[in-house]
């Protein structure tokens, strides 16, 4: 009993001294030289608070508050690395494990890492230290227009520190990537659940898989498959930073409810129905941020059974305001065209919209002001008019405004003032919208 009763001892005299010693290490002449190294390479202050060693569960080295740039273009709360022991004495160093809690990466910091890679490219020489894992926790990138989650990620690296395995995951748990080596490229899967797209228009995805390849600075992303608002979108698309950043590639929609969609770019001017069309896509940009503000887009897109809530073609086609119609809303059973995208100014191109009092053609421009600009060719069924009704459609998305063209309306007026109401009137109608043909031949006043 004494026997174990003084191993015990032991053991626990062995434990409490490999807790307290580190604590009488003279850290503060290490850090100091860490700093001014560190500096050195990467050409930026580097600040680190506190550094330590410790022994249990395993030795390492702990780093804490780590301050990288004159602006905190990065911050690390603790480093923890872990060497292993047997490599010590070895010519190649291993490090087991890199832990990283709670990273702050902003944007600039690309340019201090890329100023370090053009002062220091890669040589054929094998590094000096291996490393084998890293492990991050709660890491976040802060980049201007873009709001993104913190993320957790588990990496194992092989040969020349390569990444050959990684699992990567927001911590809300809402996106998953998974990366595997296989030669030069890289296979990645990403899975999404209940995601909203931190781009553009923030809309919600119930299910989201996408299938890529990674070779050097191109992104192949091979297949997209997405459930939303009852919908399904499926796709590919590529992206290349090489010089720049470029993207391009296709996308396929069918039976979308864009009720909700269209909802968030104006509450009073919106659509409902189901949303099915193709198209293509493609953007240059200096930064990625600015990919969504230089897209250019080709959508060729039919709405069935919906309505057009905040314009009532058919009162505007009716009567003749002279103020204009405003509010109302517009049945159809089918509204196409082309979405022809241009940065941020979209135009509705060989628009027709089809319904059981009306048959509409024409198109209309929505400028990055959210301004309206374009011309509606409105036919009522079944009535005594001769003619198609031409709309001017201006005001704003959020308050639109539908008015006859200003040839329509002075045709309409000397029309029925030679051959009276009715016939005369419609005849006056097509002759003004004759004239404003040949204005726009011309680039002539529309309005």
């Amino acid at each position: 009993m004494n026997k174990w009763v003084r191993i015990t001892a032991i053991v626990g005299m062995v434990v409490v001294v490999l807790l307290v010693v580190p604590f009488f290490i003279p850290m503060q002449s290490y850090i100091n030289q860490a700093e001014a190294l560190a500096s050195q390479k990467l050409g930026v202050p580097v600040k680190i608070k506190s550094l330590h060693l410790a022994f249990l569960p395993t030795p390492r080295i702990n780093a804490d508050g780590i301050v990288v740039g004159k602006d905190n273009e990065l911050s690390v709360e603790t480093v923890s690395v872990v060497p292993a022991i047997f490599s010590l004495l070895s010519e190649v160093k291993v490090i087991s494990q890199v832990r990283v809690i709670k990273p702050v990466v902003k944007k600039s910091a690309l340019d201090i890492l890329a100023a370090y890679s053009s002062q220091n490219p890669s040589s054929a020489a094998p590094s000096p230290v291996s490393v084998r894992h890293i492990v991050l926790k709660g890491a976040k990138l802060e980049w201007p227009g873009l709001t993104l989650p913190e993320t957790d990620a588990d990496i194992t690296l092989g040969e020349a520190n390569k990444p050959q395995e990684a699992q990567i995951e927001t911590t809300d748990g809402k996106i998953k990537l998974n990366l595997t080596t296989g030669g030069i490229q890289q296979q990645i899967t990403l899975l999404a659940d209940k995601w909203t797209v931190p781009v553009g228009l923030p809309l919600l995805i119930d299910k989201l898989q996408m299938d890529m390849t990674l070779n050097g600075s191109k992104l192949l992303i091979n297949k997209i498959n997405a459930n939303l608002y009852q919908g399904k979108v499926d796709g590919n698309a590529e992206l290349d930073w090489a010089k720049g950043w470029q993207a391009s590639g296709k996308i396929n929609v069918a039976n979308l409810d864009v009720s909700k969609p269209t909802s968030m770019v104006s509450k009073s001017t919106r659509v409902t129905g189901s949303l099915s069309g193709n198209g293509d896509f493609s953007a240059i940009a200096k930064e990625p941020a600015q990919l969504s503000d230089r897209i250019g887009a080709d959508f060729r897109f039919k709405v069935d059974h919906g309505v057009i809530y905040g314009l009532d073609l058919v009162k505007a086609a009716s009567l003749f305001l002279k103020s204009g119609q405003k509010g109302g809303d517009t049945e159809f059973e089918e509204l196409s065209g082309l979405l022809h995208v241009t940065g941020r100014q979209y135009e509705l191109r060989d628009l027709k919209v089809v319904s059981g009092l009306i048959a509409a053609d024409g198109g209309v421009k929505i400028l990055p002001t959210k301004q309206l600009d374009g011309v509606v060719n409105v036919e009522i069924k079944n009535s005594v008019s001769l003619a198609a009704i031409p709309l001017q459609i201006s005001g704003t998305l959020d308050n639109p405004v539908v008015l006859p063209t200003k040839a329509a309306m002075a045709g309409a007026v000397a029309g029925t003032a030679v051959l009276g109401p009715g016939v005369g009137t419609s005849l006056g109608v097509k002759a003004g919208s004759a004239v404003d043909k040949i204005k726009g031949l011309f680039g002539g006043d529309k309005k």
